[in-house]
């Protein structure tokens, strides 16, 4: 497939805007939630994982957070590494055809979520066992894959739906 994105037929161009847009759709409601959770904040993001009380409390108060077992690490590593790489990989497979944006920042753009994924899930363990300073580490990597994303796709969906043949 030699083909640019606005060079596709008109059903598979459909397809592949509809596509994103529901992955999109998807992406956002998983910000919601991590606002929901974390307020987007340094101090809410270290709580989710460390606890919201100190072990030695437990006893005497309910914890809105409790700190995150490594059961709970692995299985929430195990499932969003995975689905993130899929996202990232049909995204970057979508992208790699458009005709806007060629050379480093294409591989760039390819390239940097998926790195994100690996540094935001260790950061996660590090700032949970380790210290609690790695957070702005997660917070980093986050916004750079989630921004990442937000470009590849905006550039992908503007030539899906708008651009036209030369």
């Amino acid at each position: 497939m030699n083909k640019f994105l606005y060079q596709l037929d008109s059903d598979l161009r459909t397809y592949l805007a509809l596509f994103l847009t529901v992955l999109t759709a998807g992406v956002l409601v998983g910000l919601i939630y991590l606002n929901f959770t974390t307020d987007m904040s340094p101090a809410g993001t270290a709580e989710r994982w460390n606890g919201s009380i100190d072990e030695t409390e437990m006893d005497f108060e309910i914890a809105e957070n409790y700190p995150k077992s490594i059961s709970e690490m692995l299985a929430t590593t195990h499932t969003h590494i995975i689905s993130f790489a899929l996202i990232f990989g049909i995204v970057g497979f979508i992208f790699n055809y458009n005709s806007i944006v060629k050379g480093y920042w294409k591989k760039f753009l390819m390239l940097e979520p998926i790195i994100s994924i690996l540094v935001t899930f260790s950061s996660i363990w590090l700032m949970r066992f380790v210290h609690e300073s790695f957070v702005y580490l997660v917070i980093l990597s986050a916004v750079f894959m989630y921004t990442s994303y937000f470009i590849v796709v905006g550039i992908s969906l503007y030539e899906l739906l708008l651009k036209r043949a030369e």
